[in-house]
């Protein structure tokens, strides 16, 4: 029989009929070989990384639970390239991948209920397919507006329930994921937490997709190793989001690394977001990163909205006017589709939340 090398890791893509029971029998197995496994799941199939042990016999794909062993040398062998094809992940009655193209939009934080429903009726109107909007904002200074924090759940709550978009809100801390997880769709960790392995391992375990923010100063090794640990802790429902990186240039808040997206799709099986408003920090810019984006090959685009940026109590620089948002909505889905993907613009037929 060959022998695993020493240090080359490998997934085993469980077949789609495999059982927990079965799952655990292949984990036991290993184990009694000495092999260390972690089990990550996809929308479709689960997966068992295992590390490779040097004089081990290599008997893995003999069960046929196991669909196909990958032998993969690379430092974060669960979402590597390596590991197959792109990879989509649904959120509520939307998906994410290398075939569609994805519109988020909202107000950045929720500042009342008035600023946040207009700001997600602008976002519908524009064709979103996804809405933003958080209730816990990470700020530089602990004077700055930090959200609604759990008061602003019950909105999230009701918004969901009126509107077939899913929604997708920033965690802080790892005890308000579970009441998060409730009334969201997807589980965003921005840029200051993502090396944040607490957080990480509690937002894959809530069984909601992850939303991965770059590091402020992070390398794309750093980013897709913090998606290891959200993949290593059991999902491999992984959206990466480039929002700009510190650099030594100030015109702009950030400087948007674009080079990123086709990099990041040649290494990592994982879909690609950008958000050109904190990349930027300028309203002018939003819309051209935007269609930027796209023509680098991003999966989506998220932006800021907001009814009245100049009263805004966060980031109102950059936060698109209603009709700003409408007018790049359009552009977008005209650009998606001519770069081949499908632009699903999303459609809201909530009742009137008046009624609701």
């Amino acid at each position: 029989m060959p022998v695993v090398p020493a240090g080359l890791a490998r997934v085993l893509t469980m077949s789609r009929t495999a059982s927990k029971c079965d799952m655990r029998d292949v984990r036991e197995a290993l184990d009694a070989h000495g092999l260390a496994s972690s089990v990550a799941h996809g929308p479709t199939k689960a997966f068992i990384g295992v590390d490779g042990v040097p004089g081990v016999p290599d008997t893995l794909s003999a069960p046929p639970v196991v669909h196909e062993v990958i032998r993969i040398d690379s430092p974060y062998p669960l979402v590597s390239a390596e590991n197959g094809h792109r990879s989509s992940v649904r959120a509520g009655n939307a998906v994410l991948g290398p075939d569609t193209f994805t519109f988020i939009a909202g107000p950045c934080a929720i500042e009342s209920p008035d600023q946040a429903w207009a700001a997600w009726d602008a976002a519908t109107e524009a064709g979103a397919t996804m809405l933003r909007g958080d209730i816990y904002k990470h700020r530089t200074s602990p004077y700055s507006f930090q959200g609604l924090g759990a008061s602003g759940l019950e909105l999230l709550a009701e918004r969901r329930r009126c509107s077939p978009l899913p929604l997708v809100a920033e965690v802080l801390e790892p005890q308000h994921v579970a009441a998060l997880a409730d009334v969201v769709d997807v589980l965003r960790v921005g840029s200051r937490n993502m090396q944040n392995c607490a957080l990480l391992r509690a937002c894959a375990e809530s069984g909601k997709p992850v939303m991965l923010k770059r590091g402020l100063t992070a390398t794309i090794e750093e980013w897709l190793l913090a998606a290891e640990y959200v993949a290593d802790a059991g999902s491999l429902d992984i959206i990466l989001c480039e929002r700009g990186i510190r650099t030594f240039d100030a015109s702009t808040r950030n400087t948007l690394d674009l080079t990123a997206v086709p990099f990041v799709q040649q290494r990592s099986h994982l879909p690609v977001v950008v958000d050109p408003s904190h990349a930027s920090g300028l309203r002018s810019l939003v819309a051209p990163l935007a269609l930027a984006a796209v023509a680098a090959g991003a999966d989506g685009v998220m932006v800021d909205v907001h009814p009245h940026p100049h009263n805004a109590r966060c980031d109102g620089p950059q936060a698109l006017l209603p009709t700003e948002v409408v007018q790049l909505g359009h552009a977008l889905d005209g650009l998606a589709r001519r770069m081949g993907r499908t632009s699903v613009r999303g459609v809201d037929t909530s009742a009137d939340r008046a009624g609701a």
